[in-house]
């Protein structure tokens, strides 16, 4: 669950960073501990997780309560 949103954030600003040249390459699990992928992934996980167990809103829940 962490690896995989940390690969989302490595993609995310990969594409964000590379523009038209970006292939959607991934990150070994070396490159993304050194990125600090792996960290930021882990603190907004847990986040959700805490979140749902105390049956807050989500992240995108939130989005979705300030956009109406």
């Amino acid at each position: 669950m962490i690896w995989e949103k940390a690969q989302q954030l490595f993609q995310e600003e990969q594409a964000k960073t590379m523009g038209v040249d970006f292939k959607g390459l991934t990150a070994t699990r070396k490159e993304l501990r050194e990125g600090g992928y792996f960290y930021a992934a882990k603190l907004i996980v847990l986040r959700e997780l805490w979140r749902q167990k105390k049956r807050l809103p989500v992240c995108e829940e939130e989005k979705q309560l300030h956009d109406h």
